[in-house]
């Protein structure tokens, strides 16, 4: 089946996660970020994604904004930053408005203009997935904002994969689901969709039972890709 709906994983996908901790180190108020700026964005967002599935698994749930916050006190406190509540309070404005990469607006605008339905499926909370789409300017270019948070549940659990088929109403094979994220990319492999991961890092592809169809570098080929 030819694909129909493109479908996106927000953070570290379409929006660049390491921006807010870059910003803030520009900031004169923050000269203790400056060298190890990127050493606490990586923390952040490991230990972010790492609570997501501790509380699955555990039947902990909370929505993403939690998880954002202990994440961010863990990397803190791991590069000797802990106790700075301005600088705490700061990155966590800067992350209601993360950029978008630069090559996401044009990728965006050619899937539309080529007839595809494009959505975000995010581990993220509504207003925090309104806050990052409104910063970045392309709600005009989304048919929808998918949030985990009317299942309850973080990914790669296929209750999250389920709401693109009930809002859209089409089969797992007209699917391109695009993630930043291998494990994701992986888990929704499995599921059904044809996915593409966008590996920014140049990581390993992960060793779990299902591979992503398609590995990038960035996102700037994706339109090719689904109308292939």
């Amino acid at each position: 089946m030819p694909i129909t709906t493109c479908v996106f994983d927000a953070y570290g996908t379409l929006f660049d996660v390491a921006a807010a901790a870059r910003q803030a180190a520009t900031e004169p108020d923050f000269p203790q970020l400056q060298d190890n700026w990127a050493a606490l964005a990586n923390h952040w967002r490991l230990k972010q994604l790492q609570y997501t599935w501790l509380r699955a698994i555990t039947g902990a749930p909370c929505g993403f904004w939690q998880v954002t916050q202990d994440g961010l006190d863990w990397a803190l406190e791991a590069t000797g930053l802990e106790g700075d509540a301005k600088l705490r309070q700061r990155l966590l404005d800067l992350y209601w408005e993360l950029q978008a990469y630069p090559e996401v607006p044009a990728m965006l605008t050619a899937l539309k203009k080529a007839g595809l339905q494009t959505a975000i499926l995010s581990n993220g909370s509504p207003d925090m997935l309104t806050g990052a789409v409104q910063s970045a300017g392309i709600g005009a270019l989304l048919d929808d904002v998918l949030s985990v948070e009317s299942v309850g549940i973080f990914k790669p659990d296929s209750r999250v994969y389920d709401l693109e088929g009930q809002r859209f109403d089409c089969r797992n094979d007209e699917v391109l689901f695009v993630s930043s994220n291998g494990w994701d990319a992986a888990g929704a492999a499995g599921y059904g969709f044809t996915t593409a991961w966008v590996n920014r890092a140049a990581e390993p592809v992960d060793r779990l039972p299902w591979k992503p169809n398609h590995i990038l570098s960035d996102l700037t080929t994706i339109p090719d890709l689904a109308t292939a």
